[in-house]
């Protein structure tokens, strides 16, 4: 079995006269956690779609799973699990009859009732899905999507319109099927949410990827500018540097060590991204 879950090579996908899909290459290792980011219209949801085998291309190679999306089959589908933004719609069903009659469509599905458990709604799994918040409602959805014990999930947008608590808690859930072993492939616009649950992150704009690498060091965000801020007798005052070490031992000689409201910041993956995508909305 192979190491890589997904491998791209040159994907193109046109409308018209416009390439939603540019000469995309992309790979993303068995167990990785991969959130794929970019502006409205730069490509995410058709590069998704195509990589799901929901939608087909003009161009490229594509290998999910070791097969071609474009000519797999339904045992290769069993092996997918999809998440989509919106909400799963079988309002009058508890949580147990929708995670087990789920269940029932794959040839080796995880116990519907430890599903039920690891997302965290045992308590709820006898309550009609219309009577769930929006959080447990989307909780039931992740359900939906890992009962068929898939090798790999997609995940649009998961925590659109969640409080910060409930976001916080489905970040622990998604961290929990990495854990597994489970490879995730994650769209989302919280830079925060691709930068807590993502090892490596790809950014897409105009139907390229633009930059890629971990969030932690994409685009040259590790070596970037340094600011040094500290509170001076005049007043606030701060510094751009690529040498911050050396600056604050030298505000430490002048302060006798304890320099008054010291921050050293380096941008932000939200900058970084912004700078990325220029003026796209």
């Amino acid at each position: 079995m192979s190491d890589t879950a997904v491998r791209v090579r040159e994907l193109r996908k046109r409308y018209g006269d416009t390439f939603a899909v540019d000469g995309v290459d992309l790979d993303i290792a068995r167990g990785e956690v991969f959130a794929l980011l970019g502006p409205n219209g730069a490509g995410k949801t058709t590069t998704v779609e195509i990589l799901e085998g929901h939608r087909r291309r003009d161009a490229g190679e594509i290998s999910v799973l070791g097969e071609d999306p474009g000519r797999a089959g339904r045992v290769w589908r069993s092996r997918l699990g999809i998440v989509l933004q919106s909400a799963t719609d079988a309002a009058e069903m508890t949580v147990r009859e929708m995670v087990h009659h789920y269940a029932s469509y794959y040839p080796r599905p995880r116990d519907p009732d430890h599903v039920i458990e690891l997302v965290g709604l045992t308590s709820k799994a006898d309550v009609r899905t219309r009577n769930l918040s929006g959080g447990q409602r989307r909780r039931v959805d992740v359900a939906v999507g890992v009962v068929g014990n898939p090798e790999l999930v997609f995940l649009d947008e998961p925590t659109t319109g969640f409080d910060p608590a409930a976001r916080r808690q489905f970040w622990d859930l998604i961290s929990r099927l990495a854990d597994e072993g489970t490879t995730i492939l994650l769209t989302t616009h919280y830079l925060d949410e691709a930068e807590a649950l993502a090892s490596r992150v790809g950014v897409l704009v105009g139907g390229q990827i633009v930059a890629l690498g971990d969030p932690a060091t994409l685009a040259g965000r590790a070596q970037a500018m340094a600011t040094v801020t500290w509170s001076a007798p005049d007043g606030e005052r701060s510094v751009k540097t690529a040498t911050p070490t050396k600056v604050v031992a030298e505000l430490g000689t002048q302060f006798d060590g304890e320099i008054p409201e010291l921050s050293v910041t380096r941008p932000s993956l939200e900058d970084i991204y912004l700078g990325l995508i220029g003026d796209q909305p």
